[in-house]
């Protein structure tokens, strides 16, 4: 298993994915991992893996990616910056050496930028792509001024590039929703991805849905801030549904939480407004913030994957309100699983539908809590995922 971070703790989309997939493959395979890190604090984490890996290589990656060796190295050569601020000498290496020495039968990559560290090999590998990259760092550029998008569309150029020839490198390609799987397959048509999705912990399911306060409802969003698409939600919020609510909903209070909310969002004077910020290993502060709300709302416009903090509040027992590229790639269906808004005043009609109505908020959190537990459990997502491997073997 190659991941180009520690996949401890369980903060990040990547980490809670690789960190329960270990889990449960760790009990019918001999797992080897080697995974990045950038920071010499990551090595404390080591011992909270070796429980579900047979051996594990932390291999140093570059500890800050703006740095002008890396930026000159990703404009004067044909490797774009994402793979130049990912690569580690060290992870070559030991992949190298423990290739030669050892057998394995599949070699699993998490993302298309941990690949270029493989040296050639007979061993079948599954490429398993968390996201679309190339459409991500479009939607970053998007975002910048427009005096300076050209310096950074041929880097996309390459990304994408890189990104397909990677997956036509792979024997197999995962996605984890149809509408990355149909991404793929229409930039590469020989390529059909298998679905492998994303799921929500069992840490996350509540063992029973709780009565909640809907007089004073608490509505969340909770994500790292790291991520433009969170920053962009939060902004989103902040000016145009909160000031809404203000009006409309005098009894609600707004919470967004998450990995540097502080240093990216700051600290608006709202008064129906808390920013909670949370390190990258409270694990319990982020379930007893989930646990505490009544509400999840995402006002995502940004595309990437599917949305691991909207599946955590279906298994925390909350309804969710999302955009339809919140939940693009989840089994959701409107007014059934969750209720879709794609503008201020339709979040705020969707807020007070759902407090006014209780029949409502009890049906859409009992659907998606059921849904969490037939479709997004990581046992069941492990074990299609090892049926993949199987074919592959075979």
């Amino acid at each position: 298993m190659l991941t180009p971070y520690v996949p401890y703790p369980p903060s990040s989309g990547g980490q809670v994915r690789t960190y329960n997939l270990l889990k449960h493959l760790s009990k019918n395979n001999k797992i080897t991992l080697v995974c990045l890190y950038k920071d010499q604090q990551e090595k404390k984490y080591f011992s909270k893996l070796i429980p579900y890996c047979q051996t594990i290589y932390f291999c140093q990656r570059s500890p800050h990616p703006w740095t002008l060796r890396n930026i000159f190295k990703s404009i004067f050569s044909l490797k774009p910056f994402l793979i130049v601020r990912n690569y580690s000498n060290e992870a070559e290496r030991i992949l190298k050496k423990i290739l030669e020495e050892e057998i394995f039968d599949i070699i699993h990559a998490e993302t298309f930028y941990i690949m270029p560290h493989l040296p050639k090999t007979d061993i079948p590998i599954f490429l398993l792509e968390q996201t679309i990259e190339y459409q991500v760092y479009q939607h970053f550029v998007n975002s910048l001024n427009p005096i300076i998008r050209p310096f950074f569309l041929l880097d996309i150029l390459k990304l994408k590039i890189w990104e397909k020839n990677y997956w036509k490198k792979a024997l197999m390609v995962g996605a984890v929703s149809e509408n990355d799987r149909g991404i793929i397959n229409h930039i590469s048509p020989r390529i059909n991805p298998v679905i492998i999705p994303n799921g929500a912990g069992e840490d996350m399911i509540v063992k029973e849905l709780n009565k909640k306060n809907l007089n004073k409802p608490i509505i969340l969003f909770l994500g790292n801030f790291s991520w433009l698409q969170n920053t962009e939600a939060a902004n989103y919020l902040i000016q145009k549904i909160i000031p809404l609510a203000k009006k409309e909903l005098t009894s609600a209070k707004f919470i967004i939480a998450g990995q540097n909310a502080e240093s990216k969002i700051g600290l608006p004077k709202e008064d129906n407004l808390e920013v909670i910020d949370i390190k990258q290993d409270e694990n319990e502060k982020v379930k007893k913030i989930y646990r505490g709300s009544s509400i999840f709302i995402a006002p995502i416009f940004g595309p990437g994957g599917t949305r691991l903090k909207i599946l955590a509040a279906m298994a925390s027992g909350i309804p969710v309100i999302s955009t339809k590229i919140g939940i693009a790639g989840l089994s959701l269906k409107n007014k059934k699983d969750v209720l879709i808004a794609n503008s201020p005043d339709e979040f705020i009609k969707s807020i007070k539908e759902i407090i006014n109505n209780k029949k409502s908020y009890q049906s859409i959190r009992e659907n998606a809590y059921k849904l969490i537990k037939e479709k997004y459990s990581w046992q069941s997502i492990a074990q299609k995922l090892e049926s993949i491997y199987y074919n592959i073997r075979i």
